[in-house]
């Protein structure tokens, strides 16, 4: 079990996943990584903003899952696209800024 893996409170989920949420996440957590989920995650170094990937890349060993700080889940990689574009449209439209992670980051409390 990822006990290091932390879910936005306010996560973001593509349409289409919206019924299943719950249970991806406690796939999610359990270590199953479902082969057509993407995972929009909060990088915990370098510059950017959002990242995504697909789950099942967390099978593989090179990934780290540690402190893995997840904002959003999405139906592939086209829905991963537009669910980014759907989360700078909403910090931009609320701050004036695109600066998701301080964005994210208040919305969390932290």
């Amino acid at each position: 079990m990822l006990q290091n893996m932390r879910f936005y409170k306010n996560l973001y989920v593509s349409g289409s996943l919206q019924k299943k949420k719950d249970k991806l996440i406690e796939k999610l957590k359990a270590g199953k990584y479902p082969l057509t989920v993407y995972l929009l995650v909060m990088p915990v170094e370098g510059k950017n903003q959002i990242e995504f990937y697909p789950a099942a890349l967390l099978y593989q060993k090179i990934v780290s899952k540690e402190r893995l700080f997840v904002v959003g889940l999405a139906s592939g990689h086209e829905d991963a696209v537009y669910l980014v574009e759907d989360i700078v449209r909403e910090v931009y439209e609320k701050t004036g800024d695109a600066d998701i992670r301080a964005y994210i980051m208040e919305q969390e409390g932290e």
